[in-house]
């Protein structure tokens, strides 16, 4: 089995303080992470200023009564931040890349040569832009959160026909945070089937029971939104994993890789030497009729194997044999 790809998300987590995301991708780092993720966008790449039904306060869920233009204004990452963290991640041995939310955004970050880019759920129905970031030709990761099978074909589609065909997909619930009822991972083997691209997951979910979930069902990619404490109140705190929490998460995951290992049904000679072979139960003289009183099946293995019991049965020993000796395929005659 190949190592699963984890990606910590920064996401709105650095709370606009330089220091705390630096020490963010430290601890990202030391928690065993293989890249980190980032968002590229201002307020105006997602929603406009305006008050009104579409634009205004959020109902319900974790940020109700935010507004969306405000609620993007907090969570933006300055993009003057973007290449010093870019260099730090490196030093780090951190992958860094991002999701664009407008081509301006996809710009910025070709000036920062990012090795691959991520499509958030909320734009897969962007074509426009799935079609501006598959022209770059880099790997592209697409989560599925709110799309449907025809959403999900049409931006593979868009990024085959501009001859991209490095695409991988995330099975997502995009509810912040996400319940174990919405998970539905079953999807994950079927949509490497159906699709025929590498399937990861985007968990938002508290904890990290559902990645190991995922991993064993053939998740190759997982992601997690990443805080050094859920008490520093960013607006994704609340599902984000705290390191120890990440830590733990990634040492599972390596456990589950290793338990899941590769398909294989070879077995070794010191596996094999612990199954059952023939035996001579008593002493059996040269030109004795072998019975089933006198040859038996016993642990361990080092003799002829018990499928060969009805052949032997009634044929002449050539040899003499002493009670607790193998049988071998000389005996067969």
């Amino acid at each position: 089995m190949s190592k699963t790809y984890i990606v910590s998300e920064l996401s709105a987590n650095h709370n606009h303080d330089f220091n705390l995301a630096v020490k963010t991708l430290e601890a990202m780092a030391e928690s065993g992470a293989d890249a980190v993720k980032i968002q590229t966008y201002t307020p105006d790449s997602l929603v406009m200023d305006v008050d009104n039904e579409y634009f205004g306060p959020i109902k319900g869920g974790l940020w109700d009564g935010i507004k969306r233009y405000d609620l993007y204004k907090r969570g933006a990452l300055p993009y003057e931040w973007q290449p010093k963290l870019q260099q730090i991640a490196k030093k780090l041995g951190l992958d860094f890349f991002s999701t664009p939310f407008d081509l301006n955004g996809v710009d910025f970050l070709e000036s920062m040569n990012v090795p691959l880019y991520k499509i958030a759920s909320f734009e897969i129905n962007d074509i426009p832009l799935i079609r501006y970031v598959a022209k770059k030709h880099k790997p592209i990761i697409i989560s599925t959160g709110v799309g449907d099978e025809s959403d999900i074909k049409l931006a593979l589609d868009t990024c085959y026909k501009e001859n991209n065909h490095e695409i991988a997909l995330l099975k997502c619930t995009s509810a912040y945070p996400a319940t174990y009822e919405d998970a539905n991972l079953l999807t994950i083997p079927d949509m490497k089937k159906r699709f025929g691209v590498k399937v990861g997951v985007s968990d938002h979910t508290m904890g990290g029971f559902l990645p190991l979930v995922a991993v064993s069902l053939g998740a190759e990619i997982v992601e997690k939104h990443f805080i050094l404490s859920r008490s520093n109140r960013g607006p994704d705190s609340a599902f984000s994993m705290e390191p120890a929490e990440f830590k733990q998460m990634v040492k599972d995951i390596r456990n589950v890789e290793r338990i899941l290992g590769n398909v294989k049904y070879d077995i070794t000679d010191k596996q094999r030497n612990k199954r059952r072979s023939l035996y001579a139960k008593k002493d059996i003289d040269e030109g004795e009729f072998f019975t089933i009183d006198n040859i038996g099946s016993y642990r361990p293995g080092f003799g002829l194997s018990p499928r060969y019991m009805n052949i032997i049965i009634g044929k002449i020993s050539s040899r003499k044999i002493k009670r607790g000796d193998i049988l071998n395929k000389q005996d067969l005659g």
